[in-house]
C-alpha cells in the first residue's frame, strides 16, 4: 500500500516480522568522544530515572558520548579532566583530525563477523550524535564547521559488511540535539528540551540527512534521539520512508516538544516501537519495544569503567531473557575505541551471550510472549516464558538447584514431551499434582540460564491473551 503523509495513514504501518523476530541488536556509539573516552563513574541512567534525582546528572554525566556538553559545565569532573589532559586551548572540535587518523585502521568486516557470532540480527550505528560530527561524508555538510565529518564512509562501509553477514543495518541520528546549531549547555531536563534547534536551516539539514540515510544507505530503522524540530512534517518523512521501505521502522523519539518560541506541542507523533533506556518493562507489552543500554554505564567508550560498572555475563543474559519474554528486543551497545577496537571487557560479555544463544537460541529467536511472562519453581528459581506456536520454553534464570523441581500451574496434555536444550534426554515429567513436576538426571548448578522446552503448549494461568505467531 502507499502511505499518505497523515498520522492516520502512517499509523497503519505494521511492525515488520523481521524486527519482531530479531530480538537482539547491537548499538554502536562511535565518534569524536571516543578520542578522550572519558566520563566520571557516577551511576547509570536507569537509577536516576528510578529516583527522579536529576540535580547532578548532567554535571556528573557518566555518558562519555556527552563529553562535548559536560566539558562546558564549569567545575565538572569532565572539564577538570579535559584541562588537565589537553589544556585550556584545546577545543572539542580539535578531536576531529585525531579521530579521522585513528579510524584508518578500522576493519568493518571484523565487527560484522563478531556481531554475527554473538547472535545479533541487526546493527545500529550513530551517524550523528549531539556533537554534530557526521560519520559519513555527507553531500549536506555542516554549514558552521568545514570538513566536520569523517573522511571514511563509516556508515556505508559498516552497512555493507553487516548486510553481507546477513544482518540488517540501521542508523541512529541525533535530531533533537546538535550543539553546532544550538550551543545550549544542558544542565537540566528543561535545558534538554530547549536544546533542540528549531531554525529553518536546521530543519532542512536534518531532513536532508534522513533522506540521504534512506536513499543512499537504505537504513532499516529511523532511530532518532531526544526530539525533533517542531516545524518538520514528520508524517511526510515517515510516509516517504515507508513508501521506499515498507519493512523499515520508526522509533518513538521524534517528539516535537517545543518550537523556537517555546510553545509546547500537543500533537501526537507516530512510532513503531518504544525505547526505554537503561530500563525495561515489568509486564508483557502489546506494543513492540526495544530496551537500549550500554554493557557499562556509558554508551561511548569510557576508559574509566571497569568490572564494577559493567553487567556480568549472567546479568546481561538474564536481562535479555526478561526483555524477550515481555515482547521486547535488546539493543545492547558497544563503545569502540577511536581506532575501532571493541574493548575486551565488552567482547567478553558479548561472547558469553553468543555462547548461550548458540545452545538456547530456539527459546529466543522467532518466538513471541506466552500468556504470562514470569513464574518461579517450587525451589525458588525464577522463570521466564516464551513460545514458538508449538512449544513453550520455560527459561530458568540460574539453572536447576535440585534434581527435581515443579513449575506451578502448568497443565500438560498426555504425551507431552520435554527436553532441556543442550542436555538431551536429561529430563522427564514425573507428576502433575500442583503443577508440572520435572526430574533431571542431575542438577544444572553451573548454568547461567537453562531452557526447558515443553511440547505441545501447556495451559496455565494467564496474564494476557495468547500472542499469535507470524502476525508482526
Amino acid at each position: 500500500m502507499a502511505y499518505l503523509p497523515t498520522l492516520e495513514s502512517v499509523s497503519t504501518h505494521p511492525v515488520p516480522a523481521w524486527f519482531d523476530k530479531a530480538k537482539l541488536g547491537i548499538f554502536v556509539h562511535w565518534g569524536l568522544y571516543s578520542v578522550p573516552a572519558w566520563a566520571p563513574n557516577s551511576g547509570n541512567l536507569g537509577e536516576t530515572q528510578e529516583t527522579g534525582n536529576w540535580t547532578d546528572w548532567f554535571a556528573q554525566n557518566p555518558y562519555a558520548e556527552w563529553y562535548a556538553n559536560t566539558v562546558r559545565i564549569p567545575g565538572s569532573p569532565t572539564q577538570r579532566h579535559h584541562f588537565d589532559t589537553y589544556g585550556h586551548g584545546f577545543a572539542y572540535t580539535d578531536f576531529a583530525p585525531l579521530f579521522n587518523a585513528a579510524v584508518e585502521s578500522w576493519d568493518p568486516g571484523e565487527w560484522a563477523g563478531f556481531f554475527q557470532q554473538v547472535g545479533a540480527r541487526y546493527v545500529a550505528l550513530t551517524s550523528k550524535h549531539h556533537d554534530g560530527f557526521l560519520l559519513w561524508p555527507s553531500v549536506h555538510p555542516n554549514p558552521f564547521h568545514e570538513g566536520y565529518c569523517c573522511r571514511r564512509d563509516l556508515i556505508g562501509e559498516l552497512g555493507q559488511a553487516v548486510r553481507d553477514a546477513g544482518m540488517a543495518m540501521a542508523t541512529y541520528y541525533s535530531g533533537g540535539v546538535d550543539w553546532t546549531f544550538n550551543p545550549q549547555v544542558v544542565r537540566s531536563i528543561p535545558d534538554l528540551r530547549r536544546a533542540t534547534p528549531q531554525s529553518a536551516t536546521y530543519v532542512a539539514y536534518a531532513n536532508a540527512h534522513w533522506y540521504e540515510l534512506m536513499d543512499q544507505y537504505e537504513t532499516a530503522i529511523l532511530w532518532n534521539d531526544i526530539a525533533y524540530p517542531q516545524q518538520t512534517n514528520t508524517n511526510q518523512l515517515f510516509a516517504d520512508y515507508y513508501n521506499r521501505r515498507p519493512e523499515g521502522l520508526v522509533n518513538n523519539r521524534f517528539n516535537q516538544f517545543f518550537d523556537a518560541q517555546g510553545t509546547q506541542s500537543t500533537a501526537a507523533v507516530h512510532c513503531d516501537f518504544t525505547t526505554p533506556e537503561y530500563r525495561r518493562y515489568d509486564t508483557i507489552q502489546v506494543q513492540k519495544w526495544e530496551s537500549c543500554r550500554g554493557i557499562g554505564a556509558s554508551f561511548g567508550y569510557n576508559q574509566q569503567e571497569g568490572g564494577e560498572q559493567y553487567l556480568s555475563a549472567q546479568e546481561l543474559i538474564h536481562s535479555f531473557v526478561d526483555i524477550v519474554s515481555k515482547n521486547g528486543n535488546l539493543l545492547i551497545n558497544v563503545g569502540p575505541t577511536a581506532q575501532g577496537a571493541i574493548p575486551e571487557i565488552q567482547r567478553t560479555r558479548l561472547t558469553a551471550l553468543g555462547g548461550w544463544l548458540a545452545v538456547n537460541g530456539p527459546a529466543i529467536f522467532d518466538t513471541r510472549p506466552w500468556t504470562r511472562a514470569e513464574d518461579q519453581t517450587d525451589t525458588g528459581v525464577d522463570i521466564r516464558y516464551t513460545q514458538d506456536g508449538s512449544s513453550l520454553f520455560a527459561i530458568l534464570l540460574g539453572g536447576s538447584r535440585t534434581q527435581e523441581f515443579r513449575i506451578p500451574g502448568l497443565i500438560t496434555e498426555p504425551g507431552t514431551e520435554i527436553e532441556v536444550l543442550g542436555h538431551p534426554a536429561a529430563a522427564q515429567i514425573v507428576g502433575q499434582d500442583g503443577g508440572l513436576a520435572i526430574r533431571m538426571e542431575a542438577p544444572l548448578h553451573n548454568e547461567i540460564a537453562s531452557v526447558v522446552r515443553i511440547a505441545p503448549l501447556p495451559s496455565g494461568p494467564q496474564d494476557t491473551e495468547p500472542y499469535p505467531l507470524g502476525t508482526g
